[in-house]
This record gives C-alpha cells, sequence and structure tokens, in this order.
C-alpha cells in the first residue's frame, strides 16, 4: 500500500467517517480510530474539538492540503464579500485538482493532485501542472490527448460511485469539462456533512 493511500485510509479513520465515499474505506467495517487505543470511548468534545475536527476533515477531503495553504484559503475567503463558509467552499471547488476530480477524470482527489502535477491537464488549451490553480467560471479543463489513454482515467470515467456535479459541463468525446459556475455548499456532493462555519469559527478564534 502507497504512502498515499495509508494516510487517506487514516484520515477516514480518525475522523470516523467514509469521508470519500469510498467502498474500499475502512471504516466500512470498523468506526473507530487507527492505533492500539483507537478503540477506547471517546470523551465528548468540546467547541475547540469540534471545530477543530471540521477543519481536519474539510482540509483532508481536497487531498490533505497543507495547513499554510489552507489558511491561506480561509483567509482569501474573509476578504471576499459574503458568507466566509461559503466563500471557502467555493475557493475549494476551483482549485484545479478538485476540478479533476469532481470531473470523474481521476478516481480520487489524491490521484488528481499528482495527474496535474505530472502535466496531465490543460486549462484553455495551456498546460498546467500546478494543483492549486484557481478555475474561472467559463475555463476548459481537457485531458491532454497522450494521457486519455491512460488505465487511470478510463477506470476513473467508469466509476458508478459518484456523479459528475451540475456546475461542471462535461464532454465525454474530449474528455474535458467546462466550470459552470462557482458552487453553494449545498450543491458540493460531499458524501458527509462539511461544516465550514465551524472552519471559519475555529480560525477566528
Amino acid at each position: 500500500m502507497t504512502k498515499r493511500h495509508e494516510a487517506k485510509y487514516k484520515i477516514d479513520r480518525r475522523m470516523g467517517q467514509n469521508v470519500w465515499g469510498r467502498p474500499k474505506s475502512p471504516v466500512n467495517k470498523r468506526e473507530y480510530g487507527p492505533g492500539q487505543h483507537g478503540q477506547r470511548r471517546k470523551s465528548k468534545l468540546s467547541d475547540y474539538g469540534v471545530q477543530l475536527k471540521a477543519k481536519q476533515k474539510l482540509r483532508g477531503y481536497y487531498g490533505n492540503i497543507s495547513e499554510k495553504q489552507f489558511r491561506g484559503i480561509y483567509a482569501e475567503a474573509i476578504r471576499m464579500k459574503g458568507d466566509s463558509g461559503a466563500n471557502l467552499i467555493g475557493l475549494l471547488e476551483r482549485r484545479l485538482d478538485a476540478v479533476v476530480y469532481r470531473a470523474k477524470f481521476v478516481p480520487t482527489v489524491f490521484a488528481a493532485r499528482q495527474f496535474v502535477n505530472h502535466g496531465h491537464i490543460r486549462v484553455n488549451g495551456k498546460r498546467v501542472n500546478i494543483a492549486s490553480y484557481l478555475v474561472k467560471v467559463g475555463d476548459v479543463i481537457e485531458v491532454k490527448d497522450a494521457s486519455k489513454q491512460l488505465a487511470l482515467v478510463i477506470e476513473a470515467r467508469a466509476l458508478g460511485e459518484r456523479d459528475v456535479p451540475d456546475y461542471i459541463e462535461i464532454d465525454e468525446g474530449k474528455v474535458s469539462a467546462k466550470y459552470v459556475r462557482i458552487p453553494a455548499p449545498a450543491e458540493v456532493p460531499y458524501p458527509v456533512m462539511m461544516e465550514p462555519h465551524l472552519v471559519v469559527e475555529y480560525y477566528s478564534r
């Protein structure tokens, strides 16, 4: 098992939830944390603990992005007009690796980051290899021609466990996606409940 998979499954077990809705998640069999003390009865979380867990879950969902990067996204979200929690989700859903994952070009968000970093993705015809690149409304994201027959891409497109959300328009023939609009939090197809307002509370303490 790769380190990436170990990290992914550890996040699921630490949260006690199937964060990505994957059928192979270990919490489908056991809903307790990793390690020899994982089955101990948990005490009730404090307000801080609840906020911290909400932050860890959201950060983990998007490929366990670094704390520094996640805090930077939060800082951008509170500078924007409107609800900070909704802004936070909107910025996360504009990340190129998140869009590649949502478009079902790859099976996991971890694979999406690697796929982008390795230069398999073009945005409006230009190669972009930065996973944190923020896609804009109207942008067209496509898998480059030489990568369309990769086993990873073929496997992901055949996955029945998740659907492409309405804010991304897919062209199956070209293996491309158009970013139609920035979604509201309720439109984002999280397999588990995300609580961005608690993340905002955590950072605004």
